[in-house]
């Protein structure tokens, strides 16, 4: 959407080089348009990815208590951590 943008940016400049005036304040205005819809766009998906961010963080932690108690290991605490597409889970025992 936003090389679209763009696109029609460069089309608006050409044209208003030879003095298309017309067609310049069409193509500027598609532009504007197009780039506004963009940052909405990307907003929403911000916010909706900072949403589920915080709960799957809830959610790891009490399914992190659940398998740590479900396995039986007394007083040890769980760690989760993940290198993009793999998830390690690693338990360590409590001093």
């Amino acid at each position: 959407m936003l090389r679209w943008a763009l696109i029609f940016l460069i089309i608006a400049l050409v044209a208003a080089l030879f003095g298309f005036t017309g067609i310049a304040a069409a193509a500027a205005e598609i532009a504007k348009f197009l780039f506004f819809l963009f940052l909405v766009v990307c907003l929403i998906f911000l916010l909706s990815g900072y949403l589920r961010a915080g709960e799957s963080r809830k959610r790891g932690y009490e399914s992190g208590a659940l398998v740590k108690k479900r396995a039986g290991m007394g007083n040890a605490s769980c760690g989760v951590s993940s290198d993009g597409a793999h998830a390690r889970v690693s338990y360590l025992e409590a001093n």
